[in-house]
């Protein structure tokens, strides 16, 4: 496994469509990637006892959640066979149909990159310690259950 510096994942508030397309632009440089995958997790307007979501807090523990995420990453580049990643979490307030999540691999192969991406995501949600209230209409909220 290559040790590579740990990176700051996080990011205050929603993760603008600005940033995101700026990571996908960087990469029309580098020839020897033939795909990509990306996955975007969106704050959902859920109904919950009768209640509608407007936005989610996010909080984490961050030196942790930053060393587990790096930790995961590490994993995914010894899995896989990947040219780049990159992974983006929000924290604080996320309005409802804004990106909170933000995963972006690449690898000369397709399939590489979808089974990272799948596998990145997945071990985010499960091993990351971050956390989310969501925040109702009338402003009363309750932890969101991570699924």
């Amino acid at each position: 496994m290559s040790e590579k510096k740990m990176k700051n994942v996080f990011v205050q508030g929603a993760i603008s469509p600005e940033k995101i397309a700026n990571s996908i632009s960087h990469h029309q440089v580098k020839t020897n990637i033939g795909g990509h995958d990306i996955f975007l997790g969106q704050v959902r307007a859920d109904e919950i006892d009768g209640k509608i979501v407007k936005a989610i807090e996010y909080t984490a523990y961050e030196e942790m959640a930053n060393q587990t995420i790096h930790e995961i990453r590490e994993a995914a580049f010894e899995k896989f066979d990947l040219t780049c990643m990159h992974i983006y979490h929000s924290l604080g307030s996320v309005n409802v149909g804004e990106i909170c999540l933000f995963v972006f691999t690449s690898s000369a192969h397709r399939k590489d990159c979808f089974d990272a991406t799948r596998f990145i995501v997945e071990e985010i949600k499960t091993k990351a310690p971050m956390f989310g209230k969501e925040v109702f209409e009338d402003e009363t909220h309750v932890w969101k259950e991570n699924k």
